[in-house]
């Protein structure tokens, strides 16, 4: 089994590059995992990103292992080529950023936890790297700012201290191999460079 993952911060542009990617004949076997809060039937069950304590962000983490269990034993059963919108480092570079902002401290407990728990470690991870300014065009652009303009994953500090886990490391992510690539570009430009990498990834399989 190869897994890949595929990181970057809200507006990233992620999602929509691997909706791309599921049609090059290369993927046309992979398992796709779609974002930890696709799981969730209803919006308000989702955990806040703004957690207020360290024992809410260790709360908010749980649940999401939970669905990464989930992962682990569809991905089991699949037993080829997967293909993750966010892994576990998102939740690391969360907890981090929280520990930067609030200073939870909680950080390496959750590192522990992830190496005690069940959990896809992607053989290979694409950060998308995108200006802080694009991504709040984006949003804009796709009429969210009016409906919700506090968005705390495009807080300043947030996105700051979640790029810096994945671009400035103080410890190894969880992925064996991190790749970083500017997603500035328009739609077809972030997912042409998903495609290339990860297509060439599989390949060496």
């Amino acid at each position: 089994m190869v897994i890949l993952g595929l990181e970057g911060p809200s507006y990233g542009g992620k999602t929509s590059a691997l909706g791309l990617l599921r049609r090059v004949p290369a993927m046309r076997d992979a398992m796709f995992f779609p974002c930890y809060v696709k799981s969730f039937a209803r919006r308000e069950d989702v955990p806040t990103p703004a957690t207020r304590s360290g024992a809410e962000q260790v709360e908010a983490f749980v649940t999401f292992m939970e669905i990464e269990g989930e992962r682990v034993r569809a991905a089991r059963r699949h037993g080829g080529l997967v293909v993750l919108d966010r892994t576990v480092d998102t939740l690391l570079a969360h907890a981090h950023a929280m520990d930067e902002i609030h200073g939870f401290g909680i950080l390496p407990e959750l590192c522990r936890r992830v190496e005690e728990m069940p959990h896809l470690r992607p053989d290979h991870t694409l950060y998308l790297d995108v200006t802080p300014e694009l991504l709040h065009l984006r949003r804009k652009a796709a009429g969210h700012h009016e409906v919700e303009p506090d968005y705390f994953l495009h807080d300043p500090a947030f996105l700051t201290h979640f790029r810096d886990y994945f671009c400035r490391p103080v410890r190894c992510p969880a992925t064996a191999e991190l790749a970083v690539a500017s997603g500035d570009g328009d739609r077809q430009e972030t997912a042409a460079v998903v495609q290339a990498l990860f297509t060439y990834w599989a390949g060496v399989r």
